[in-house]
């Protein structure tokens, strides 16, 4: 089935990880035109844009309000206009810190990291959609989000504000710009990425999974597929401030003994 993102201009944040790569090469498989956000891994970004044919790379951090607006200045003076936005980027915390040992510091970095990241992206796209009358942003969240993660009380707060709260306010704001722009989340599950990949190796995949209908872990690919759908009017035109749950089936509670 024909996505309608052939030529559509596309920003990726966070476009050098894992499921952010894989939303680059989904993206660019139906003919978008792909921006590739990196913050550190300007290596990765600049190989994978080499990889499709010279994509359009740029650095920001993405706390940095005059960062992003760059980030956006520059992306659109390359592409002519962005039509979709990708908010991938974001960082979980691989230490297991419970709430009465976390120190003040993490929860303030973990939350800029990923809610106020993805506020300041969220923002610079509205404002493209302002100019040009429509769009389409997709907001990666987690799991965390919605069933908690103990260790990572921090992590789980930033993603479940960002996939409850500001998904809901954002569906209803956009369309007082333009009537057709939309706004959709996708909540991620345990995915086999640069992000998890060690944490996986330390845990018996099938325990992981003993919450999950499907026994498996997903794979970056799984994700990046959502992200198309929902960005695609064509697909999913008439879907917003929805969150899309990509994790096998999971609950918060054990499935199988």
């Amino acid at each position: 089935m024909d996505t309608g993102l052939a030529g559509k201009c596309v920003l990726v944040t966070g476009g050098s990880g894992g499921i952010g790569s894989a939303c680059v090469r989904a993206f660019a498989a139906e003919g978008a035109r792909v921006a590739i956000h990196y913050h550190r891994g300007r290596e990765r970004a600049e190989a994978l844009a080499a990889e499709l044919g010279g994509l359009f790379v740029a650095g920001a951090d993405l706390t940095d309000e005059m960062e992003v607006d760059r980030l956006f200045y520059e992306t659109t003076d390359a592409l002519g206009s962005i039509d979709v936005c990708a908010a991938v980027a974001g960082v979980w915390p691989s230490d297991d810190e419970p709430v009465w040992r976390l120190p003040l510091d993490r929860w303030e970095s973990t939350l800029r990291a990923n809610l106020t990241a993805t506020f300041l992206t969220a923002r610079a796209f509205l404002r493209e959609v302002k100019r040009n009358g429509h769009g389409s942003l997709v907001l990666v969240g987690s799991t965390a989000g919605r069933f908690g993660e103990a260790g990572h009380a921090d992590y789980a707060a930033a993603k479940s504000a960002i996939q409850v709260g500001l998904l809901l306010s954002l569906k209803n704001e956009i369309v007082r710009i333009a009537p057709s722009a939309r706004v959709n989340a996708v909540a991620p599950g345990w995915t086999v990425s640069e992000m998890t990949r060690g944490k996986l190796e330390e845990q018996d995949v099938e325990r992981v999974t003993r919450t999950m209908s499907l026994r498996k872990v997903a794979v970056v690919d799984d994700i990046a597929r959502a992200v198309v759908v929902l960005a695609s009017d064509e697909l999913s035109g008439h879907v917003t401030g929805e969150l899309i749950t990509v994790a096998g089936g999971m609950e918060g509670r054990t499935l199988h003994p």
